[in-house]
């Protein structure tokens, strides 16, 4: 069966330069590279760009492939200028396809670029705090422990001892990955002595056993603006873990938790508030003082007032964080029965309830209810 010509598998004309033939080679390699895209259809051509480009990117090959077309490059054929398999001849396989291979897969699959650490930003962290409802209204400021890891001051973040530093990994020369050839293909994987990292430490640090971060509990002021509410966050800047190999800190978010209040109820901007009046208040009207956040106010009690009426007190609830107008107090009035009644009380009650029965309709709400219940069950 005979061979494709080479400027057609990749795609270029016999006029391209290197950088075409480079670019060509490595959009087409993406494509059917076995690692991305398995199966035989793949391989077979994978093999047959790779084999064109190792020809077209070696001048001399180059040269003999345009005069004398395949025979020019075979070594079979008597003319010379064969190149007997990948990886001899004129070009070495790592050479050519190393650098190529490092801008598809992030690592040079030839060893042809250096792999260097490379500094990793630390973890963010999370931290709930407790805070009651006056201070989420009023703002304050609290004190927090964070347990975390932090940079080791002794080796500044390095992990070597003092006075020391890491040294270019002999296995792999400060590549961060080692290469196997097996039969057509160059297997790239990372350096089992330095991990990846291209240097190892001979003397670790001893506070951070060559870790370059000792875990501590670090101690931060946290200040909590007025108006903030449960679940809001506050983000502290290069608060959160210490970053591996020098590399930057991560933040600290610290989310808030209302506790439970005894008195209120948080809905946003306002507030609720259940007040309990006695029997005769909610019959005769009066005034009764109500607690709010900063203080107490006076509250008209309407006569006749129904258990379960709702009173709202204006810009006496909650100021949001980006609003300057205040929310409201909302009052939700309970009538309590007496209790612990003696002799005279019940007497007197009795007389009163048989004072009621004079034609008049006392408990407009309790007939209504009553009719309703009559009409449900004529159905």
């Amino acid at each position: 069966m005979s061979k494709r010509d080479y400027y057609e598998i990749l795609g270029v004309d016999k006029s391209a330069s290197k950088k075409d033939l480079k670019s060509a080679f490595r959009k087409k390699a993406m494509k059917y590279h076995p690692d991305r895209n398995p199966g035989k259809e793949a391989e077979e051509k994978f093999k047959e760009l790779q084999e064109a480009y190792e020809v077209l990117s070696d001048d001399n090959k180059r040269q003999a492939y345009d005069q004398f077309g395949h025979a020019g490059v075979d070594p079979s054929s008597g003319m010379g200028g064969g190149f007997g398999g990948f990886g001899a001849g004129g070009g070495n396989f790592n050479d050519i396809f190393g650098d190529i291979f490092g801008d598809i897969f992030g690592g040079g699959a030839g060893g042809g670029r250096r792999s260097q650490t490379r500094a990793q930003r630390g973890s963010d962290l999370r931290y709930v705090l407790d805070i009651t409802l006056e201070q989420a209204v009023f703002g304050t400021t609290v004190k927090i422990s964070i347990p975390t890891l932090v940079t080791c001051k002794s080796c500044n973040g390095t992990g070597a001892a003092k006075g020391t530093s890491k040294v270019t990994c002999d296995m792999c020369h400060g590549h961060g990955t080692v290469q196997t050839q097996q039969g057509f293909f160059a297997v790239q994987q990372t350096c089992p002595k330095c991990h990846g990292a291209g240097e190892i430490i001979k003397e670790p640090c001893l506070d951070c056993l060559g870790q370059g971060r000792i875990k501590q509990t670090k101690k931060l002021s946290v200040k909590i603006p007025a108006g903030i509410d449960h679940g809001d966050q506050i983000r502290l800047s290069g608060e959160g873990e210490a970053g591996d190999h020098g590399g930057p800190s991560g933040d600290l978010f610290v989310q808030m938790r209302m506790k439970q209040h005894d008195i209120f109820t948080r809905d946003g901007h306002d507030l609720f508030s259940t007040v309990p009046i006695d029997f005769v208040t909610a019959c005769l009207g009066g005034e009764i003082e109500v607690p709010v956040l900063d203080g107490k106010v006076k509250l008209k009690i309407p006569a006749e007032t129904q258990s379960g009426k709702m009173f709202r007190l204006r810009g006496k609830g909650v100021k949001p964080l980006k609003s300057s107008v205040a929310g409201d107090l909302l009052c939700k009035v309970e009538v309590e029965t007496p209790v612990n009644l003696g002799p005279e009380h019940k007497t007197r009650l009795e007389a009163f309830g048989q004072s009621l029965d004079d034609g008049q309709n006392h408990s407009p709400r309790a007939t209504n209810w009553f009719k309703a219940v009559k009409d449900f069950f004529k159905r």
